[in-house]
């Protein structure tokens, strides 16, 4: 925004004149390089870099905005299956690297944008538990994780003006042993159809966990701590993220 001078309650001069004339003439450059079609699409402040978030997850979007910056959305299209004998950790952070690289890559992008994107999976004794097709493979894998511990990895990748960073972020998880008509209950609710390793800690399913070693919003898809310090590298300094002040 371009501030504009105040007028002078003086009787004018041609020298006032021609101090207003260009005045008036750089305000009305400025308000044309400025025009409303130009406006960037979020409420970003001028100086930051305009934040796009590669995922339609509900989950991804709540803890993002409690970073306390704006962002748009903007889903890419990214074949999620492993590659054979693929390590998880590696997994994960492919797959957050190709989301970012194709959000970035489409018709809508803007320049000097930052793209922030995630992937999150649960692995039992090395074994990707992915997303279950059916309740009755819901049941399965939650019979499975019944009573062991199991890890969740998130890879994060940001892409931005200055390249690509990414990191992956580990949490274990143990689950009490778990009785059939509560599997069944739970997996009727439907919550679970749509979450890697068929349960959602921040609903229903956080009455499974005995106990948890690292993030917690890791486990939800989105680890804060290491999220906020890759966009603070990128560009978004003001992003910061700990735990709560006491009073």
């Amino acid at each position: 925004m371009t501030d504009h001078p105040p007028g002078s309650t003086d009787a004018p001069t041609a020298s006032a004149d021609a101090t207003a004339a260009a005045a008036d003439a750089a305000t009305a450059a400025a308000d044309a390089a400025t025009s409303p079609g130009d406006a960037p699409t979020s409420h970003l402040e001028p100086s930051r870099p305009h934040l796009v978030l590669a995922s339609g997850s509900p989950r991804r979007r709540e803890l993002l905005g409690r970073l306390g910056v704006a962002f748009t959305i903007r889903v890419p299209d990214v074949d999620e299956q492993p590659e054979p004998d693929e390590d998880p950790v590696a997994y994960v952070e492919r797959l957050a690297r190709a989301k970012a690289k194709a959000a970035s890559a489409t018709a809508t992008a803007h320049p000097g944008e930052v793209v922030l994107a995630a992937d999150t999976t649960v692995v039992l004794g090395g074994t990707i538990l992915g997303k279950p097709t059916d309740e009755a493979d819901a049941r399965v894998t939650l019979r499975a994780l019944s009573g062991r511990t199991h890890q969740v990895h998130t890879g994060v990748a940001v892409h931005g003006p200055s390249g690509m960073t990414s990191s992956v972020t580990t949490t274990s998880v143990t689950f009490r042993e778990l009785g059939r008509v509560e599997i069944a209950d739970y997996v009727a609710t439907g919550d679970p159809l749509d979450k890697a390793g068929a349960y959602g800690i921040q609903g229903d399913a956080g009455r499974f966990v005995a106990r948890l070693d690292g993030s917690l919003s890791n486990v939800v898809g989105l680890p804060m701590a290491q999220t906020a310090a890759l966009l603070a590298g990128a560009g978004l300094a003001t992003v910061t993220w700990g735990p709560p002040r006491s009073p």
